[in-house]
């Protein structure tokens, strides 16, 4: 058997690790943007009057972008507020660069840079940074996932009857209040809880290390949850399309568990999906 020099070892070696504190610095450069502009923001407006963004959005995706490309000049690379470059590569670096623009606007302290390795349509590395709170959640396939260096795992939250759950809402929810109210009933009749933090790569790093037990929202962007989802894939967790179908970053229908509750929670969806088809027709509120 061929063994390999030193010097391959290392190079295969060295490779993940560059990638990893790359993507630690472009976090931590974000981070340090979100901190300064916390108290002097200026918001305007993108899609309608409830999808804002923020000078402080704009500055951190540039401070990790500039970080990206001065160490791999070759990657592409998919933003929320730039949109995708020009570049053809096997490698792609999938970026929100402040992920709860609507909390960061009014001071609500959720908000976080989300920023996914991906190569040849596999997410390989995530790092999630809440600077604010001083949380480092940080995730490399097959490694495990870490917050502040540590390891973490999802709860053992058995049944939803047990279980305390986030979610969120799309920017379409006055015009479909209706569709999306139904599920959040289904499931706080169920649940102990069911809490809208405002920032879903944060909710998703929550199920990982156990904060919640379960996360489900539409009409999510690759950007809101390519990190987040390796985060809990690696915590020992389960995160699907809603229906439970190997997770597509275009479906923008996401579930996220401990994996003791996705076969109840996919139920719970399943049997709410025609009551909230009807109400939406009907433009009748949810009881």
């Amino acid at each position: 058997m061929l063994k390999k020099s030193a010097a391959t070892r290392n190079k295969s070696t060295s490779i993940p690790a560059q990638l990893e504190q790359v993507g630690l610095r472009a976090a931590r450069a974000a981070g340090r943007i979100h901190l300064q502009r916390l108290n002097r923001i200026k918001v305007t407006r993108k899609t309608n009057a409830i999808d804002l963004v923020t000078e402080a959005d704009r500055e951190s995706e540039q401070a990790v972008i500039r970080t990206l490309n001065r160490a791999f000049p070759d990657h592409a690379i998919l933003a929320e507020e730039s949109g995708t470059n020009a570049r053809l590569s096997e490698h792609r670096w999938i970026i929100d660069p402040l992920d709860g623009t609507t909390n960061f606007a009014h001071g609500f302290p959720m908000f976080c840079v989300s920023i996914a390795y991906e190569r040849r349509g596999r997410v390989e590395l995530a790092v999630v940074f809440d600077a604010l709170k001083r949380e480092l959640f940080v995730a490399a396939r097959g490694r495990g996932a870490r917050l502040n260096a540590r390891p973490i795992h999802v709860s053992a939250t058995p049944s939803l009857e047990l279980a305390l759950l986030a979610t969120g809402f799309p920017y379409d929810r006055r015009e479909r209040r209706n569709f999306y109210f139904t599920f959040w009933e289904a499931f706080m009749m169920r649940t102990q809880g069911v809490r809208r933090t405002g920032s879903a790569a944060l909710d998703l790093c929550y199920v990982a290390c156990g904060r919640v037990d379960a996360f489900w929202e539409f009409g999510l962007q690759p950007w809101d949850v390519a990190a987040g989802a390796l985060i809990v894939a690696e915590a020992g967790g389960r995160v699907t399309n809603l229906d439970g179908s190997v997770l597509d970053l275009n479906a923008r229908k996401i579930l996220a568990s401990n994996g003791k509750l996705h076969r109840p929670m996919r139920e719970t969806i399943a049997k709410a999906w025609p009551e909230a088809d009807r109400r939406q027709t009907e433009g009748r509120a949810a009881p």
